[in-house]
Protein backbone atom coordinates (compact mmCIF):
# COMPACT_ATOMS: atom_id res chain seq x y z
CA UNK A 1 0.00 0.00 0.00
CA UNK A 2 1.54 3.28 -1.13
CA UNK A 3 0.81 6.48 0.75
CA UNK A 4 2.18 10.02 0.63
CA UNK A 5 2.74 11.95 3.84
CA UNK A 6 3.65 15.63 4.15
CA UNK A 7 6.93 16.55 5.79
CA UNK A 8 8.56 19.81 6.81
CA UNK A 9 12.22 20.27 5.86
CA UNK A 10 14.19 22.86 7.80
CA UNK A 11 17.79 23.80 6.91
CA UNK A 12 20.03 23.91 9.98
CA UNK A 13 23.76 24.12 10.60
CA UNK A 14 25.24 21.46 8.33
CA UNK A 15 22.11 19.32 7.96
CA UNK A 16 18.41 19.33 7.12
CA UNK A 17 15.92 18.54 9.89
CA UNK A 18 12.78 16.62 8.92
CA UNK A 19 9.51 16.76 10.84
CA UNK A 20 6.83 14.15 10.05
CA UNK A 21 3.77 15.45 11.94
CA UNK A 22 1.40 12.60 11.03
CA UNK A 23 3.67 10.10 12.81
CA UNK A 24 4.99 12.59 15.40
CA UNK A 25 8.55 11.64 14.48
CA UNK A 26 11.57 13.33 12.99
CA UNK A 27 14.90 12.62 11.37
CA UNK A 28 17.62 14.50 9.53
CA UNK A 29 19.88 14.33 6.50
CA UNK A 30 23.04 15.99 5.26
CA UNK A 31 21.16 17.68 2.39
CA UNK A 32 17.61 17.81 1.01
CA UNK A 33 17.95 14.58 -0.98
CA UNK A 34 19.31 12.69 2.01
CA UNK A 35 16.65 14.20 4.29
CA UNK A 36 13.86 12.99 1.98
CA UNK A 37 15.48 9.54 1.84
CA UNK A 38 15.67 9.47 5.65
CA UNK A 39 12.05 10.66 5.92
CA UNK A 40 10.92 7.78 3.70
CA UNK A 41 12.95 5.39 5.83
CA UNK A 42 11.59 6.58 9.19
CA UNK A 43 7.99 6.61 7.90
CA UNK A 44 8.43 3.09 6.49
CA UNK A 45 9.98 1.77 9.69
CA UNK A 46 7.34 3.36 11.90
CA UNK A 47 4.57 2.19 9.57
CA UNK A 48 5.55 -1.49 9.52
CA UNK A 49 6.01 -1.40 13.31
CA UNK A 50 2.47 -0.04 13.61
CA UNK A 51 1.16 -2.74 11.25
CA UNK A 52 2.93 -5.43 13.32
CA UNK A 53 1.22 -4.04 16.44
CA UNK A 54 -2.20 -3.96 14.66
CA UNK A 55 -2.29 -0.17 14.92
CA UNK A 56 -3.94 1.64 12.03
CA UNK A 57 -1.65 3.92 10.02
CA UNK A 58 -2.51 7.60 10.32
CA UNK A 59 -4.33 9.31 7.51
CA UNK A 60 -2.09 11.70 5.63
CA UNK A 61 -2.62 15.38 6.38
CA UNK A 62 -2.83 17.80 3.50
CA UNK A 63 0.05 20.15 2.83
CA UNK A 64 -2.28 23.06 3.65
CA UNK A 65 -2.76 21.61 7.16
CA UNK A 66 0.97 22.08 7.79
CA UNK A 67 1.10 25.73 6.76
CA UNK A 68 0.58 26.75 10.40
CA UNK A 69 3.67 24.76 11.44
CA UNK A 70 5.85 26.15 8.66
CA UNK A 71 8.46 28.79 9.48
CA UNK A 72 10.26 31.12 7.09
CA UNK A 73 12.64 29.13 4.87
CA UNK A 74 10.98 25.77 5.56
CA UNK A 75 10.05 23.46 2.71
CA UNK A 76 6.82 21.48 2.93
CA UNK A 77 6.64 18.52 0.57
CA UNK A 78 5.18 15.05 0.24
CA UNK A 79 7.13 11.82 0.77
CA UNK A 80 5.67 8.63 -0.65
CA UNK A 81 6.18 5.24 1.00
CA UNK A 82 5.13 1.83 -0.27
CA UNK A 83 4.83 -0.05 3.02
CA UNK A 84 4.70 -3.51 1.41
CA UNK A 85 7.85 -2.82 -0.61
CA UNK A 86 9.55 -1.28 2.42
CA UNK A 87 8.84 -4.44 4.42
CA UNK A 88 10.20 -6.68 1.63
CA UNK A 89 13.44 -4.71 1.46
CA UNK A 90 14.03 -4.10 5.16
CA UNK A 91 12.37 -6.81 7.23
CA UNK A 92 15.00 -9.49 6.68
CA UNK A 93 14.37 -11.50 9.81
CA UNK A 94 14.53 -15.24 9.36
CA UNK A 95 11.50 -17.15 10.59
CA UNK A 96 11.63 -20.88 11.23
CA UNK A 97 8.48 -22.72 10.22
CA UNK A 98 7.61 -26.28 11.16
CA UNK A 99 4.71 -28.00 9.53
CA UNK A 100 2.92 -31.31 9.64
CA UNK A 101 1.78 -32.86 6.38
CA UNK A 102 0.25 -36.21 5.48
CA UNK A 103 2.81 -38.97 4.88
CA UNK A 104 1.78 -39.37 1.23
CA UNK A 105 2.45 -35.65 0.61
CA UNK A 106 5.83 -35.87 2.35
CA UNK A 107 6.79 -38.84 0.19
CA UNK A 108 5.74 -37.08 -3.03
CA UNK A 109 7.57 -33.89 -2.05
CA UNK A 110 10.77 -35.81 -1.29
CA UNK A 111 10.53 -37.55 -4.70
CA UNK A 112 10.31 -34.11 -6.31
CA UNK A 113 13.27 -32.85 -4.29
CA UNK A 114 11.24 -30.25 -2.42
CA UNK A 115 12.55 -28.97 0.88
CA UNK A 116 9.86 -27.83 3.28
Amino acid sequence: MRRAYPVILRKDKGFVVVDVPDFQIGTQGVDYADAIFMARDVIGLCGIDMEDDDVQLPEASSIQDLEGLKKEGDVVTLVDVDFEEYRRQNDLRMVKKNCTVPAWLSHEAEKQGLNF
